[in-house]
C-alpha cells in the first residue's frame, strides 16, 4: 500500500513537473513567436515607409525643376520629445533620397539655412516683436505682423520665406558663376 501510494506520489510530482515544463516551453515558444511576430510588423512598417518616400521623392523631382529645403537639425530633433514624430516621418531619409535623386536627374537641390523663417515676415522682411519665439512659440500657428499688419500662418510663412531665401542663393550662385566665367576671358 505505501509502495502504491508512493508510486502516484511520485508519478503526480512527475506528472505535474513535466506539464510545467512544457507550459514553460510553449509560453516561451510563444513568446519567440510573438517577438518574430512583431519584428515582421517593424519590418512591413519599415518597408512601406521608404516606399512612400521613394514615391514621393520621385514625384518632386519629376515634377519641379529646382528643389530647395531647410537645413532642418534632424539628429538634434531625435532627440528631443518630438523624436518618434521625426523620426516616423523619415525626414532625413527623404532629404537623401531627393538629394541623389535629383543629382541623377540634373535637377537643381539646394539646401538653405531656415533660421528665423518663422519668425520672419514674408511681406516686410521685419522680425517684429510679436512673432512666434522658442519653444513656446511652437503653439502658435497664426500671428500678424505688427510692422505691416498681414496675417501669417506659421509653416506658410516659413514656405514663402524659404523660398526667397533659395531664390536669392541661387542668384548669387549665378552671378558669381557669370563673374567667374566672364573673368575667364571665354566667349559664349
Amino acid at each position: 500500500m505505501w509502495r502504491s501510494l508512493l508510486l502516484y506520489v511520485l508519478f503526480d510530482y512527475l506528472h505535474r513537473c513535466s506539464t510545467t515544463t512544457s507550459e514553460a516551453d510553449l509560453g516561451i515558444a510563444q513568446r519567440a513567436k510573438n517577438k518574430k511576430r512583431v519584428k515582421v510588423t517593424h519590418a512591413k512598417i519599415a518597408n512601406k515607409r521608404k516606399d512612400d518616400l521613394h514615391k514621393y521623392s520621385r514625384k518632386l523631382v519629376d515634377e519641379n525643376a529646382v528643389i530647395f529645403v531647410g537645413n532642418v537639425n534632424f539628429k538634434g530633433l531625435a532627440k528631443t520629445k518630438l523624436a518618434k514624430s521625426v523620426l516616423d516621418a523619415g525626414w532625413g531619409m527623404l532629404k537623401t533620397m531627393l538629394d541623389y535623386k535629383c543629382d541623377h536627374a540634373g535637377i537643381v537641390f539646394e539646401e538653405v539655412n531656415e533660421a528665423y523663417t518663422t519668425q520672419t515676415c514674408s511681406c516686410c522682411g521685419v522680425i517684429p516683436a510679436n512673432s512666434p519665439k522658442g519653444r513656446a512659440g511652437l503653439r502658435i500657428r497664426e500671428w500678424s505682423c505688427a510692422e505691416c499688419g498681414a496675417m501669417h500662418d506659421r509653416d506658410v510663412n516659413a514656405a514663402k520665406n524659404i523660398l526667397a531665401l533659395s531664390v536669392a542663393q541661387c542668384m548669387t550662385e549665378m552671378l558669381m558663376r557669370q563673374r567667374t566665367f566672364l573673368r575667364s576671358g571665354m566667349t559664349v
